[in-house]
């Protein structure tokens, strides 16, 4: 075991391209994961539960989802990302209400457009336009969201 005793910052190991990019889907794909799980479960109470509009559940489920992912993305999958600030904030939250909107047409196509709105039906159409919207999430929230600090690479 080695002690750094000179106050200097020791550099991590270089990890390799490939293995970084691997590391971040997992983590990209575990905090979605989560508010996957948290869209669901407001989604459900809402339209099968409390029996709302369908819209307004879906979109309320994908907006209260859209917060809870913002806190993980920001201090898990992302912590190696540049410092929070207000750029940072705005983009996400622009970009993930382009991915709600997204999520919400196609899953009125679906619930409307095709009739699916039984309680599996209504879900399955919900998992669909998650699955669907979440590669545009990945790539505009590593590509513009949560960029590299130059002064870190």
């Amino acid at each position: 075991m080695t002690v750094n005793l000179s106050g200097e910052r020791v550099a991590a190991p270089a990890v390799p391209p490939v293995k970084r990019v691997v590391l971040e889907v997992v983590n990209f794909a575990l905090v979605g994961g989560s508010g996957v799980a948290v869209n669901f479960l407001v989604f459900n109470l809402l339209l099968h539960g409390l029996h709302r509009a369908a819209m307004v559940a879906t979109v309320l489920a994908s907006l209260i989802a859209m917060g809870t992912n913002y806190l993980g993305f920001r201090y898990v999958t992302y912590r190696d990302r540049a410092s929070r600030t207000r750029r940072q904030i705005v983009l996400f939250f622009v970009f993930s209400g382009i991915g709600v909107a997204m999520e919400s047409g196609l899953f009125y196509a679906g619930y409307h457009g095709l009739g699916l709105s039984g309680p599996f039906e209504s879900n399955a159409v919900k998992a669909a336009s998650i699955v669907l919207t979440s590669a545009f999430r990945f790539l505009v929230y590593r590509t513009w969201v949560f960029q590299h600090d130059a002064r870190r690479a």
